[in-house]
């Protein structure tokens, strides 16, 4: 086999609590070392050797998986005001068209941004704020054209279809969620967020349209560099809203839409531990809150007077659902709930008592969130909906009948039989004796006589829910036999808010302990063996499947680490790296903490990797990412072939023109799942029993 890169040791010390660190490959954090760059380009090199015999096979799956996208399609308009709003796609367009028409027959189509345009000579673009004037004669948007999640935002003249002259730089935005300005009712002021040095999103600004942005007033700093920032508009449209976070504590703060020179009223101070999310209705705003409540209530306060000491109880706390957002209309208010680890819509009359009716999903799991929904006095919820068997859905659900009202189903060009594929929710017991929830999906037929491969994938952190979703790419294992799972472990929040208590912080390994009950139970019940097993996960997913195969490196024989956070101790102790101040209460601040510093030295892959053999390892970064560095993956990857044994492949693709999301085109993307499955597919192949 092709010898791999070798790189340079440097030793490095880091001394914590008494305890010395040599850290050989520190040095790979300095980006201006021409090595650096080297050697993330050598070892791109060295996957493309050694797997260039997989091309033939990378081919078929790209082809496999374009074949399964609607090329030129649209999706199903949202009326604002006079206006239908929607966007479009083109074959051989990587990037969404931004469109709209008046909603009168025959009215001509206007191209709002064509993001196809913004992106010409560059390899990456992602727009994140896309916010229309409140008169609709205006565009604010912005723009990374790096992968970093630093934007600039631009106004756009509907009217004339030319720009403004003045651009605003380094701006928050998402690559995961739309956002970053809003308009006041003036149609001439614009609020945004701004980034620090550590790309930590910390001032709002208020901008008057047609002047200078060195002149926009400051009307908000976040001091606390444990905090973050975020912004949005009510969907009443009479309040921008600040929501200032980290972990486990939130605060909100709010300015009028039609005062846009006033100041920002915080709603209720911020306390440690407390979570709160508040929106607006009429003269009140409702608000879910964990005061006294761990899977959180439902409560409600004037706007005149919003602090807890005025909050009425609407909805008490239930034991078995937890309370995940709310949605207010005119006459309607929607909770987000999850129960039994599955997402639930839970509607009824603003009083939110009254008409109680919850939403009827047909899967035994599933996905399902509520749509942008920007009209306010309604009776119909625009939902997307998905399975692990069924395309991404539109729907209207009407409030006021229960209807459930299908507008689109994603179509896939290339043919697909959804009874030809098998969905289950099943449970894997724990350590402790937990219940580890299961989504899994395979093709109609299959026996299980420990034969098939299986790809096994989790996430278990932040309380975020891993939901079993529809994905196309996924169709090209499912038809080669495979077997696709998701641990819904502790981390997450998909059995209440106790499930991600328990998977956090001293609880940690729970996670870990959690992911490794649920591949041994799919060997268990026939569905696998360790030879066939595979496991796949990114960011602090990465971690979890970095840690499991350090703690279980028999049990697995692929694992695939996308954008990876594996050398935990130092991360969290550097405050410089933008999340790291945002998560002491997610892992632990092992520089203050003797107790905390052990415990994560205790499962930190880049800290326990020994003298065995591991699975077949792919990581994947992006260059630019500010979440988890490119040096996390680069750092582990030098240190594991120093110590394993035996010439299972480990490998790492660097994609330079990306951050933490990956590309940002369509096909570019569908191209590093093309990498991921022939990597899975052809360790499989030789790893036969």
């Amino acid at each position: 086999m092709k010898p791999y890169p070798v790189v340079e040791k440097r030793p490095h010390q880091i001394i914590q609590h008494g305890m010395i660190r040599n850290d050989e490959y520190y040095w790979m954090r300095e980006r201006e070392d021409p090595q650096v760059l080297k050697y993330l380009t050598a070892e791109n090199d060295y996957l493309e050797e050694v797997l260039q015999h997989t091309l033939p096979l990378r081919e078929k799956l790209f082809e496999e998986m374009k074949g399964r996208i609607k090329e030129t399609d649209e999706t199903v308009p949202e009326k604002i005001g006079d206006y239908l709003y929607y966007r479009r796609s083109g074959a051989g367009k990587q990037y969404p068209i931004y469109c709209r028409v008046k909603d009168e027959p025959n009215a001509p189509e206007e191209i709002l941004l064509d993001q196809n345009v913004l992106a010409e000579g560059s390899e990456f673009c992602s727009v994140s704020a896309f916010s229309i004037s409140p008169d609709q004669t205006k565009l604010a948007y912005s723009v990374d054209m790096e992968g970093a999640e630093v934007y600039t935002i631009h106004v756009k003249d509907l009217v004339s279809g030319s720009l403004y002259p003045e651009a605003i730089h380094r701006t928050f935005g998402s690559v995961y969620l739309s956002g970053g300005a809003e308009w006041a009712n003036d149609n001439k002021t614009l609020f945004y967020i701004t980034l620090d040095e550590f790309h930590r999103a910390d001032k709002v600004f208020r901008h008057t349209l047609g002047t200078d942005p060195s002149q926009d007033v400051l009307i908000y700093q976040e001091e606390d560099d444990t905090f973050s920032l975020s912004m949005f508009k009510t969907r009443s449209e009479k309040l921008i809203m600040t929501y200032h976070y980290n972990t486990v504590s939130q605060e909100m703060r709010f300015i009028s839409t039609d005062e846009p020179e006033a100041e920002l009223t915080v709603l209720q101070p911020r306390e440690h531990n407390h979570e709160y999310y508040a929106t607006h209705h009429g003269d009140s705003f409702f608000i879910i809150t964990n005061d006294k409540a761990p899977n959180f209530r439902l409560m409600k306060a004037p706007v005149s007077a919003p602090g807890k000491e005025n909050w009425q109880e609407i909805l008490p706390h239930r034991e078995d659902t937890l309370v995940e957002h709310i949605d207010m209309f005119e006459e309607y208010l929607v909770l987000h709930e999850r129960r039994y680890g599955l997402r639930q819509l839970r509607v009824s009359k603003i009083d939110g008592v009254s008409d109680v009716r919850y939403v009827h999903f047909p899967d035994p799991t599933y996905e399902a969130f509520v749509d942008a929904n920007f009209t306010f006095n309604t009776n119909l919820l625009r939902l997307k909906y998905s399975s692990l068997v069924t395309p991404f859905s539109t729907v209207d659900y009407h409030m006021d009948s229960g209807v459930w009202e299908l507008l689109k189903e994603d179509e896939i060009p290339s043919g697909y039989d959804r009874m030809q594929y098998v969905t289950e929710y099943i449970h894997a017991t724990a350590q402790d004796g937990k219940r580890v929830p299961i989504s899994i999906v395979y093709k109609k037929g299959l026996k299980r006589d420990g034969n098939n491969p299986v790809m096994l994938y989790g996430y278990g952190a932040y309380g975020g829910s891993s939901e079993a979703s529809f994905n196309t790419s996924l169709l090209s294992i499912l038809d080669r036999g495979f077997v696709f799972a998701i641990g819904h472990i502790r981390g997450g929040a998909e059995l209440g808010r106790d499930w991600y208590e328990e998977g956090r912080l001293f609880n940690k390994k729970k996670t870990f302990t959690d992911f490794i009950a649920c591949a041994e139970y799919l060997i268990q019940e026939g569905f696998t063996s360790p030879k066939k097993l595979a496991i796949i996960g990114g960011s602090a997913g990465g971690l979890l499947v970095g840690a499991c195969m350090i703690m279980r490196p028999d049990l697995f024989n692929v694992v695939i680490c996308k954008v990876p956070f594996l050398d935990v101790v130092t991360s969290m102790s550097d405050p410089t790296i933008p999340l790291t101040t945002l998560e002491y209460d997610q892992w632990g601040n092992p520089e203050e903490d003797k107790d905390a510093f052990e415990y994560m030295l205790s499962y930190s892959p880049y800290d326990n990797i020994q003298p065995v053999e591991y699975p077949h390892l792919l990581l994947t970064t992006g260059y630019n990412d500010p979440r988890v560095a490119y040096w996390e993956p680069a750092k582990f990857l030098a240190r594991i072939r120093d110590i394993k044994k035996g010439d299972n492949l480990a490998m790492l693709q660097t994609n330079f023109s990306a951050g933490h999301a990956g590309a940002s085109g369509r096909y570019d993307f569908l191209k590093e799942n093309v990498l991921d499955f022939a990597f899975l597919i052809d360790r499989m192949a030789s790893s036969k029993e």
